[in-house]
């Protein structure tokens, strides 16, 4: 009785450390018919990264050629490279009524939610700054520097999370997807996303 017009553009963003990669990695896992977005990247492909799977792999020239020509949906530097989301792909799943979710940063979700209001924007939360914190140390892949420096960076993302649709608390995993599939689900309800067939 209810068919839904096509997909949902979902974005996720969150503090570096709060576990997003692993949330993403999760719903797709579970999710075998959700699009997960290539992104395209300026640096150089890294050993076992295939180009057109990990990223697509562009010069700066070429890059900085496509963003004159609006191939993509948002785009960033970071760290001297430049990261970009293809626009077609992500839009053509949508109209073919694939869901497309998308792990990206604050400033690329703002860039998207611009443009495309009609979008799901959901912010991963952290149970505790000291969570995020223990986390971050737990790696113990970075400096006690770099970790205040993410724990800093941490708090300037979260004066933006008050513009996303939807807070998840990770807790857990498990949790924190089962919360993004309710979330999908409500959103697929909603009167204007759907034709109603009687």
């Amino acid at each position: 009785m209810l068919k839904n017009k096509e997909g949902l553009l979902v974005v996720i963003s969150g503090p570096s450390g709060v576990g997003k990669g692993t949330i993403c990695k999760e719903y797709f896992n579970q999710k075998k018919d959700a699009f997960l977005s290539v992104s395209a990247t300026t640096r150089q492909p890294r050993q076992g990264e295939i180009d057109g799977e990990s990223y697509h792999f562009f010069s700066h020239e070429k890059f900085n050629q496509l963003i004159k020509e609006d191939y993509f949906l948002e785009w960033a530097d970071f760290c001297g490279q430049r990261y970009g989301t293809p626009k077609k792909p992500v839009f053509d799943c949508i109209a073919q009524g694939k869901d497309v979710v998308l792990e990206i940063e604050v400033q690329g979700a703002m860039q998207i939610r611009a443009k495309h209001p009609e979008g799901v924007y959901i912010f991963i939360l952290p149970p505790s700054m000291e969570e995020l914190r223990k986390r971050l140390e737990g790696r113990g892949t970075e400096s006690k520097d770099v970790v205040e420096k993410r724990l800093q960076t941490a708090l300037k993302e979260l004066e933006y999370a008050s513009k996303y649709n939807y807070y998840v608390i990770n807790d857990t995993v498990e949790n924190a997807v089962g919360l993004i599939n309710k979330i999908i689900e409500v959103e697929k309800l909603r009167s204007e996303r759907c034709n109603l067939n009687i």
